[in-house]
Parts: structure tokens; sequence; C-alpha cells
């Protein structure tokens, strides 16, 4: 992250870390396992015998709460259409509420979901007691309902409650709708875009805000609305068994944000960056970034991948077992790294809420390593993804256009000539080009036909280094073209060409000393070719 902070530090406004989505699970833990169920319905309720209508009951006095619940506060109850997103469906309604400074529930939507409840059968053969039953977990698809709330605390979150026993919740809460919240009762102004933070007057406030997201407080809010949308049961009933919930961490999602200054170009770095990881995250790299080992006892997902999202965007993923780390780009503005978990102990955490703060610090690692080997692609001079592009054929219709190679001797040749001329060659036809390239290079007419020049310049304009001026057959060099042409005759001219002599034909002898500083730049760089190749041969 040092080097990330060196290496871009004057180009970045600020750079903040937080959770993003959050999904947690909250079970009752008195209710989890169908012996515990037996109990509650024989010994607190005193029900002789469990049966499908003593479960249906159950989930009809729930439903009908919910009908009554809606109509009391004016919330509207929908069934999910297929196909249809739900956030932003009750997006209007949201704002609706942002507007009018509410809060509480502003939608309630129906959905059939596969979902855990138990299923009472009896027994195939006679027993000595005529009300035994047998009550088994199952999975099954029944009716959820899905409480859109905006909190005071949490801002905007979702409650899922499973219709039938045992009543499993699930709920959904968002790290940046909280800062938001806390932003706001500071004063710090800030703009919002996208569940991002673009611009804030004081980053020191915004880091601070999130990191006071803590197991408490959303424990709390959580608790609250449970007892508030839940299953109702009686003074009895929880005097009779624990019905305290369990929450458990089944999804986080947890960010680094890199918020660059306007119009800076970070879709380069971006694309630089997937270029870069596609060819040097290794499974063994991987493994590192998550601080696992890797070991032939590993089992599950363990690559890097490039994936296209519907709005257009790209992502580069790099996936450990059941965890993935990756990074997009949005409004050529922020960058960001994002570490997503659907099961923590593939990274040796807990999944319990109350260990929120130690997924934190692990998470802040990660993305943190991320960052750090992302800096040391960014400052090493292996990328050859330049000349690699050059290297590949562009389509022109349904015309297929050859790449441009930088050991192209022809190509080399043409562009010293184009360098010569400067920036426009107008006064030069292609005949004259041909005729100058003949003469300097002392070639025949045979070895380099006219149509062969034709067909080079060709090239190059479908790949953008020279354009045509007007309706005439005169060319231009563009800017990217200087930049090309002057990289590949530098490197075959003053790099290539006398380190490849010294390396295959004569060394200088080393008793001689030159004081020219530019042969003293060759003789070191010998001598690290030798120790290269010295390390390549141990290797």
């Amino acid at each position: 992250m040092e080097l990330f902070s060196r290496l871009f530090g004057s180009l970045l406004v600020f750079v903040y870390h937080c959770f993003d989505r959050v999904v947690i699970n909250g079970y009752l833990s008195g209710l989890s396992r169908p012996e515990q169920v037996v109990y509650f319905f024989h010994e607190v309720l005193r029900i002789p015998v469990i049966t499908k209508e003593v479960l249906r009951q159950r989930t009809t006095e729930y439903q009908n709460w919910v009908e009554a619940y809606a109509r009391n506060h004016s919330a509207p109850i929908e069934w999910a259409e297929k196909g249809v997103r739900k956030e932003d469906a009750v997006l209007p309604a949201l704002r609706c509420m942002e507007r009018n400074n509410a809060y509480g529930v502003y939608f309630i939507y129906r959905s059939m979901e596969q979902g855990s409840t138990f299923r009472v059968s009896s027994p195939k053969y006679a027993t000595k007691d005529p009300n035994y039953r047998i009550l088994a977990s199952q999975r099954s698809r029944f009716t959820h309902y899905y409480f859109y709330i905006r909190d005071e605390v949490l801002g905007p979150i979702i409650l899922r409650v499973a219709s039938f026993f045992p009543f499993q919740t699930t709920y959904w809460i968002n790290g940046h709708s909280f800062i938001e919240r806390q932003l706001r009762q500071h004063g710090v102004s800030f703009r919002k875009n996208d569940n991002a933070f673009l611009a804030v007057s004081d980053p020191r406030a915004l880091q601070e805000a999130a990191d006071r997201l803590s197991p408490a407080i959303i424990r709390n809010r959580l608790e609250y609305w449970t007892l508030v949308l839940g299953p109702k049961f009686s003074k009895r009933e929880r005097l009779g068994i624990n019905l305290s919930r369990f929450y458990a961490l089944t999804q986080v999602e947890y960010c680094r944000n890199f918020i660059f200054k306007h119009r800076f170009p970070i879709r380069k770095i971006f694309e630089r960056s997937c270029d870069m990881g596609l060819w040097r995250m290794t499974g063994r790299k991987i493994a590192e970034v998550f601080g696992q080992r890797l070991t032939k006892r590993l089992h599950g997902k363990l690559y890097s991948t490039i994936e296209r999202i519907d709005h257009g965007h790209h992502i580069f993923r790099a996936y450990f077992k059941n965890s993935f780390v990756k990074q997009y780009e949005k409004f050529c503005t922020f960058l960001r790294n994002e570490l997503c978990s659907n099961n923590l102990r593939d990274l040796g955490l807990k999944k319990g809420l109350e260990n929120l703060n130690a997924v934190r610090e692990k998470f802040k690692v990660i993305t943190d390593r991320f960052a750090a080997f992302q800096a040391e692609w960014f400052n090493s001079h292996a990328d050859l993804s330049l000349l690699e592009f050059l290297a590949h054929p562009v389509m022109k219709g349904s015309t297929r256009i050859a790449g441009i190679k930088i050991h192209d001797t022809r190509m080399i040749r043409l562009m010293e000539v184009l360098l010569d001329a400067g920036s426009t060659i107008s006064a030069y036809s292609t005949r004259d080009i041909h005729r100058i390239l003949l003469e300097r290079f002392r070639i025949s007419e045979q070895d380099y036909g006219l149509n062969q020049l034709r067909y080079d310049l060709r090239k190059m304009r479908y790949h953008g280094l020279i354009a045509r001026r007007g309706r005439s057959y005169s060319y231009a060099l563009t800017e990217k073209g200087i930049r090309i042409a002057l990289l590949f005759t530098l490197f075959h001219q003053r790099l290539f060409g006398p380190l490849a002599y010294s390396q295959l034909v004569k060394r200088p002898d080393s008793k001689i000393t030159s004081a020219g500083k530019l042969e003293r730049a060759y003789r070191r760089a010998d001598a690290a070719i030798d120790q290269i190749v010295d390390l390549l041969q141990a290797a």
C-alpha cells in the first residue's frame, strides 16, 4: 500500500476503506433442531401431537399479521416479479422516504423461495405412543417476506423473514449507507454516487465514520427490527425456551477505494492492471494475497479472470475457494479493490457477528497486500503489453490487417525514413519514400517493391501510427506513431544493436577503460545481462 501511494500519491484525492455489503443470517438458537421444536410444543405449549396443522397455524398467524401491518402502515405489499431487480423497483419509494425524512418500512415484497423448515410425518410402524410423530429438517419452497427499511442508524437495509417455522431471518446492510448517516450527523459535507464517496470535506472523518461500524451497533438495530417485524412469541413462550437469535456473517464485502483527480486516465491503470493480473496472478500469488498456504489438499477455486457486468464495465477477479478479490473502475474517477467472502472459514475466521472487528482487520490486510502486489507490477519493466498489442492483427470490416512486430526489419527501415521526414511527409509521395528507402539501405527493388511499401503503410495506418492528409496520398505520423517509431528505432539502433554485438560477436576489452558515459553504461548493461543469464541458468 505504501508503494502504491508513492506511485500515485500526487494523483490521488483521498483513499478510504470500509465494509460494503454485509449479509447476516439470524437463527433462533432454541428452535434450530427438531428435538428443540418437539420440546417447545410438548413442554412449553402443552400440545400433545405435532401435526402439519399445528405448524401451518403458526405460518398463517404470521402471514395475517404481515398483511395487517402493511395495511396499518400504508406500506405497499406485492409479489416479486421474475426478472425484475427488487432494489431497482423499490427505489422510488425510498426516494420518497428520504425527501420526507421519514424512517420505517417503505415496501414489502412476497417471494416464493427455498428455505429451511421442518417436516412432520407419521411413523411407518405403530408405536406404543399414539401421539408420536417424526419431525425432521428439510428445505422446501414457501413464501418469504422482504421488508425494505430506512433505518435511522444503518440507512436503507433489507430484512427477509421466512414464513415457515423456525422463521429464519436474513439481513442486508451496507457500510456506505452507515457512513452517510454518520457524516450527516457530524455535519461533514460529501458527494456520494453509486455506492461510493467521490468527494468529502474531511477525509479523516470519513475513515473514522467507517471504523465506527461495530457488532454492537448492528446487533442493536437488527434486534429492534426483528422484534418489530419478526414472528411474535408470547411471554410464556419466551420464558419457556431460549428465543434469542444467533447472528452469523454469511457474506462480507470489504472495499478499498482510491479516488483520483478529475479526468485522470484511470482507465489506463485498470487496463494495465488487468493485463498484468492475468499474467502474474498465478495460484501461488493468489494464495499469498489471501495469506494462505498453497498445498495439494487445497479444494475449491484458485484462478483469475476478467468478467463483464451488465452496465459495460469489466471486473478483474482472483478467486480463492469461496472468496475472491476484485477490482474495477467507475466514472473515470475511482478505482475499487474489493474482497468478498462467502465462507469466512476459508480465511481462518469465525462467522459470528461478534467477530466483525477481526474480519475487518483480516480483510484490510488482504486488500492492502493486493494493492501492494499491483504496485510492484506497475513499478517493474516486465510489461510487454504495448509490443504484444501491436503484434496482434486488427480487423477493418471483414479485412484482417497484420500486426507490427518489433523484429520486422522492413517496418524499422520505414519508421526511420518517416522520422527523418518529421511529423509530416506531405512533400513525399509513396514513390519518393520508396526511392529513399532503396537508396539509404542499399536494397534492390526486387527485395522491396512498391506494393510491399504500400502494404506496410497500410498496416501503420490501420494501427493508428500514420494518418492521411486530406484526400491526398500523403501521410503524417500521429503522436502515437512518433512515440512508437522512436521506441522501435532507438531499441534497434542504440540499445539492442550494441548489446547484441557485445554479447554475440566481440566483447570490448574490460582492461581498457573508456571515458565516455555511454560506453560505461553499455558495459554496466553487459554485466547486468551476464547476471540475468546466470540467474536464469540457476533457476
